[in-house]
């Protein structure tokens, strides 16, 4: 059976990349997190002084230097789930942090930023086979893509989640900080020149405000077996 092109699109701290990483692991397909690819590009940034302390970018510079970028995924045997790697190096926890998150919207609308990271996903996603979850995957990555899911959730809801996860790793977080970027980002996601955040057309709309996790499991599972029976 030909193997298909899944995107999964939606505002931040929906849990698109929990979920398309359990749809990965229950299909046998691979999962790729298009959304940590720009959280790599922004700490590669932030690393190497392209971000000045009131949030202003480099440009010029960060364009001459986007080439020294390269975002790669392994499996991690002990959660088996995948981690994300810059230039060979292991970066999941640290693209996870709020500095990162708050730099992470400008650094995405950048057109020089997203045309090098859409030629890496496309390569990745060259032989199908694949669910990959962001902002542009249904309208600007993968236009043809024959599954297109777009995720969205209340503003408090998403929040609420984006703070638990933070409290769970350890790391500071105050709610109304949180529910203050994540509405930040979605102005900036939604309004950006280059591929803005918009719902394809075609796709099915899954709004998991009040679902569970295995609801919305099930929910993406179902619609699956429609897509490859059709």
């Amino acid at each position: 059976m030909k193997k298909i092109t899944i995107a999964i699109d939606g505002h931040s701290s929906c849990g698109k990349s929990t979920m398309a990483k359990d749809l990965a692991s229950a299909i046998g397909y691979i999962y790729i997190d298009s959304g940590a690819m720009y959280r790599c590009c922004t700490l590669f940034a932030m690393r190497n002084g392209l971000i000045a302390a009131d949030g202003t970018i480099d440009e010029a510079e960060f364009e001459r230097r986007m080439p020294e970028i390269q975002v790669s995924f392994k499996i991690n045997s002990q959660t088996g789930r995948p981690d994300t790697y810059l230039n060979g190096a292991c970066v999941e926890q640290e693209i996870r942090s709020m500095e990162v998150s708050a730099h992470v919207s400008p650094v995405a609308a950048l057109p020089f930023v997203r045309a090098a990271m859409t030629a890496q996903q496309q390569a990745m996603g060259r032989e199908g086979g694949i669910v990959m979850d962001g902002r542009d995957i249904g309208t600007a990555v993968f236009p043809d893509a024959e599954m297109k899911v777009f995720v969205t959730a209340s503003d408090e809801i998403r929040a609420q989640r984006r703070y638990d996860e933070l409290m769970a790793k350890g790391q500071e977080a105050d709610f109304n900080e949180v529910l203050a970027n994540l509405r930040e980002r979605d102005r900036i996601d939604s309004t950006r020149e280059v591929a803005p955040l918009r719902k394809a057309d075609d796709a099915l709309v899954l709004d998991n405000s009040h679902m569970t996790i295995p609801e919305q499991n099930q929910w993406l599972l179902d619609r699956f077996h429609e897509k490859i029976s059709d």
